[in-house]
């Protein structure tokens, strides 16, 4: 069984201009993921899914480089239209789609949802967070009844999707053309984990964040 990983990144960012590359805590912040799916030795090809061969210098030993078309840049490209270029592209029997901007994500938490896939007989797993609060979906409680307020650890968790990874199945993806299967395993991650950077105001808080893992020692 063959399991390829790859890392969409683009220079051109239109929110956060070169965002990709920004320093982090001293580091690039695309070093971060690169650094993360080199640890996941469950995964056969690595790559890094560019158009622009200027990241090339970031990227580490154990890291292979894919040109990937200029027209994927484009900022009214859909996700999925990349995902079906790299698939076209490259064959696996698993895809881990991962990115630059959730820089903690932690490789055992891939790994771990990796598994799932490989031994489970889950066709896809995706990162995610729980959410216990009171939620509320077009003017109405979502996950509570007004006259019976319960505490929010015992409500029913919601889970919301992040971006640190979506592991699927060629046949998934073939198939029904989405990164989630009929059969998911949900893989909750942690707070930091979330972390995803869009905007200027995202980049500070993952600073501070990066600042504080660094000085807890805490994996990443």
């Amino acid at each position: 069984m063959k399991v390829v990983s790859f890392i969409p990144i683009k220079l051109n960012n239109q929110r956060l201009p070169g965002k990709n590359t920004l320093p982090l805590n001293g580091r690039p912040l695309c070093s971060y993921i690169f650094d993360t799916i080199n640890k996941v030795d469950l995964i056969d090809e690595k790559y890094v899914y560019c158009s622009d061969e200027k990241i090339i210098p970031y990227i580490p030993e154990g890291l292979k480089f894919l040109k990937r078309d200029t027209y994927l840049d484009g900022f009214a490209v859909k996700g999925l239209e990349i995902i079906e270029r790299f698939v076209k592209d490259v064959d696996a029997d698993i895809y881990v789609l991962t990115h630059v901007t959730q820089p903690f994500t932690k490789a055992s938490s891939i790994e771990f949802a990796l598994k799932k896939v490989i031994e489970e007989g889950y066709d896809s797993a995706f990162s995610a967070v729980a959410l216990q609060d009171y939620m509320w979906y077009k003017g109405k409680p979502f996950n509570y009844d007004l006259k019976d307020i319960v505490r929010t650890q015992d409500l029913e968790p919601v889970y919301m999707e992040t971006g640190a990874f979506f592991i699927f199945t060629k046949d998934v993806f073939v198939k029904l053309g989405q990164r989630i299967g009929n059969k998911p395993y949900i893989c909750e991650i942690d707070q930091f984990e979330a972390i995803d950077i869009d905007t200027a105001e995202d980049y500070k808080m993952a600073q501070i964040a990066a600042e504080y893992l660094g000085k807890n020692n805490e994996e990443r």
